[in-house]
């Protein structure tokens, strides 16, 4: 009977309860333990067993590059940042109320690293998140135009609960490219939250993009619910020979 309920298990691809049957039933019968208990704790095996699923298919799905969280970050060799702050925003309440973070600051600081450690603590939390370093993204909007396939990728990105961009800095932009990540970013204005991170202050994102007035729509929109983060502090980076550095590009 065991052996056709495994299978029975399998068939439904109840995995979690197939993987516990076998024990559970054994230690039900030496402790005679009643039915509905049994049958309460296969059915939490299989719950823990989706849920672990469903975590590992949205961390492959976010792309994150390294793994980094924030509990693994340097705050103590980083006194340009607020820690306090950080392990209040990894409650994710900023998710809730739609709000962005900038991170602001020198290459090295550990902006990167605090943007991945928050994308993983919302995937962690159940959250669905991607990773974009910010070349990247705007290649790929770009590539989307040839085969119209554009308000179909904005569309897609726009379902992510946190989209991180990574390094929006001095990058070589098309017309083209600056356009769609405008309309990008006019689509999740208001309705899904943004981490960026960059090494240039406010300002200089006009001779980034080039267009006044649509930068000035950008950063109205992106500042209006927005918490901004300004790192002036020393670099994380250190030689290879002297301890593991934390990167941050």
């Amino acid at each position: 009977m065991r052996e056709k309920i495994y299978q029975l298990l399998m068939d439904l691809r109840l995995r979690g309860m197939a993987n516990v049957l076998d024990q559970e039933l054994s230690r039900a019968e030496k402790t005679g333990t009643p039915v509905s208990e049994v049958i309460y704790r296969i059915l939490m095996e299989e719950h823990a067993y989706r849920q672990e699923r469903s975590l590992n298919y949205r961390l492959k799905q976010a792309k994150i590059p390294w793994d980094w969280t924030l509990k693994t970050f340097p705050f103590d060799k980083q006194p340009g940042v607020n820690r306090a702050q950080l392990l209040e925003l990894s409650h994710l309440s900023f998710i809730d109320r739609v709000e962005n973070i900038v991170f602001i600051g020198n290459p090295g600081t550990g902006k990167s690293g605090l943007a991945i450690g928050l994308l993983r603590q919302a995937l962690i939390s159940g959250y669905r998140g991607r990773f974009y370093n910010a070349q990247d993204l705007l290649d790929e909007l770009y590539a989307s135009l040839a085969d119209r396939t554009t308000p179909k990728l904005i569309n897609r990105l726009c379902r992510y609960d946190l989209l991180v961009i990574d390094e929006l800095g001095y990058l070589t932009l098309k017309p083209e490219q600056v356009n769609a990540f405008f309309k990008l970013m006019g689509e999740r204005y208001g309705n899904k939250s943004t981490i960026i991170t960059t090494n240039l202050d406010y300002p200089e994102w006009y001779d980034l993009f080039k267009r006044k007035s649509l930068v000035e729509a950008l950063l109205d929109r992106l500042k209006h619910h927005c918490i901004t983060i300004s790192i002036n502090g020393p670099s994380l980076r250190v030689p290879d020979d002297q301890q593991k550095p934390f990167k941050d590009h």
